[in-house]
């Protein structure tokens, strides 16, 4: 299938406390140790990420930590495709944490970041280590969405999901990395102004 990542949902999203759900969240190397029959994918993609210099560079300009809480389900091929990346980044810089919440655990947080009315994955939440919320990255990059958006207006039918894989594999995680490093800036900007988006900008 196309998209296995969606459930639609009608209920009203509400405050979340982040602090809170931070402590209940998975580290990150826990969620890949006990994913499901999706584990070796996870584990392979985490091989192959290769996060470049200038995401790198662009962390470490900020002078800041952050937290990455994600919504997100092993068996998710956009979660795959994507979160490695992030998880490398916060390995080789030590500025970033990555947690997992899973989706169909956590409903009414899920309910706040609706894509279309959908409970899409995976969602990244960007919080500063005060665990205000910076902003949300999900469920794809905005080029692939937008792709997807127009195919499915165009054909009335969904693209087969190797099309999508083909995209993520051209692109090498750094959609992904370009746009939660945007949602960092909003926190660093304050302290370091252009600086960082000249870095990203390699």
């Amino acid at each position: 299938m196309q998209e296995p990542c969606v459930a639609v949902s009608q209920t009203a999203p509400m405050p979340l406390d982040f602090r809170a759900l931070w402590s209940k969240a998975i580290p990150y190397h826990e969620f890949v140790r006990d994913a499901g029959t999706s584990r070796e994918l996870w584990k392979a993609m985490a091989r192959i990420a290769n996060v470049p210099e200038w995401a790198i560079a662009a962390v470490r300009a900020t002078g800041r930590k952050f937290n990455l809480l994600v919504l997100a389900e092993d068996w998710c091929g956009d979660g795959s495709s994507t979160i490695p990346y992030l998880a490398k980044l916060a390995t080789l810089t030590r500025s970033l944490e990555v947690r997992v919440l899973r989706r169909d655990d956590h409903p009414v947080v899920m309910d706040r970041y609706l894509t279309d009315g959908a409970r899409a994955i995976p969602i990244v939440i960007v919080l500063n280590r005060r665990f205000a919320e910076l902003g949300h990255w999900g469920p794809r990059p905005r080029a692939l969405q937008e792709w997807v958006q127009r195919e499915r207006a165009a054909t009335g039918m969904k693209p087969p999901y190797p099309q999508i894989r083909r995209w993520y594999a051209r692109d090498k995680g750094e959609s992904v990395l370009r746009e939660v490093l945007e949602l960092l800036n909003k926190e660093a900007s304050l302290v370091v102004g252009k600086g960082s988006l000249q870095v990203m900008a390699g």
